[in-house]
């Protein structure tokens, strides 16, 4: 019994040291953002031909950013990227987007390289509001969609629970990153220990535009029923895409944009 008793409090000892090193840890693992050494071969150039720049946020951070304008009548795509960033690693994606005729803005994160500040999901929404700021003052409204990847999908959503654009397009999204966290750590109270839980499934039942989901059913990082989840919460005019045997990053390989052309293609003309 003695030793039944020491082999259950080293256990308890043991699994409360991991879930304390966990929380501690847990924005390094949800925010694993480049370091800038990693990045300078890179020359900061996002999408070819097109130079970075920076926008500042309401609470003083300096933003790295890229700006390519969409052809007459075209719109432009507001895109957040995932928790990886490394947006000079997505050429194919702007390639498909300009080819089209449609123009991009995007931006780093805080705490990604160029940009200033520490990540947190305050953060990254403050973010999206300043980039949302800076693009509405060149383009209305009904000329921007908002698109978000993985974790940029939660930032997208914030933000377009709060603004009224063309359409919201979310990439291998998450109902919430409490619920991710819940189905990767079961045996941890993360709903209790998350810091950052994107709530995406709450605030999408605000969102007041157009929102088209894409996700692949082989996604090992967030997997698909919380893409549908998500889509349960959202109100029509709305539209679910089941890539089968997508990844989580091989979506636009997949032919994730022909189904975008075709949602954007559906809309009422402005």
């Amino acid at each position: 019994m003695a030793l039944l008793k020491r082999a259950l409090f080293l256990a308890l000892i043991g699994y409360l040291g991991v879930a304390a090193l966990l929380t501690s840890l847990q924005r390094y693992i949800i925010f694993p953002a480049p370091s800038d050494a990693t990045l300078a071969a890179v020359n900061w150039q996002a999408i070819a031909g097109h130079d970075r720049f920076f926008i500042e946020t309401a609470d003083g951070e300096k933003l790295s950013a890229w700006y390519a304008p969409p052809k007459t009548g075209k719109p432009v795509f507001l895109f957040f990227h995932g928790n990886g960033g490394r947006l000079e690693l997505m050429s194919q994606r702007w390639q498909y987007i300009l080819d089209q005729g449609y123009g991009i803005f995007t931006l780093s994160y805080r705490g990604y390289p160029g940009s200033t500040g520490s990540p947190s999901e305050e953060g990254l929404i403050a973010d999206a509001q300043a980039g949302w700021k800076w693009l509405s003052q060149k383009h209305t409204s009904q000329e921007i969609v908002i698109h978000g990847m993985s974790l940029g999908s939660g930032v997208a959503t914030a933000l377009a629970r709060d603004v009224k654009a063309k359409a919201l397009v979310l990439e291998a999204p998450f109902s919430a990153l409490v619920d991710v966290a819940d189905h990767q750590y079961p045996w941890l109270p993360t709903r209790l220990l998350t810091k950052d839980p994107f709530l995406s499934r709450e605030r999408i039942a605000q969102v007041n535009m157009p929102v088209f989901i894409a996700h692949g059913t082989q996604d090992r990082v967030i997997p698909f029923h919380l893409g549908e989840k998500l889509f349960k919460h959202a109100v029509e005019p709305k539209s679910l895409v089941q890539i089968d045997g997508g990844g989580h990053n091989t979506l636009v390989r997949d032919g994730l944009y022909s189904h975008i052309w075709d949602f954007l293609d559906r809309l009422p003309a402005n």
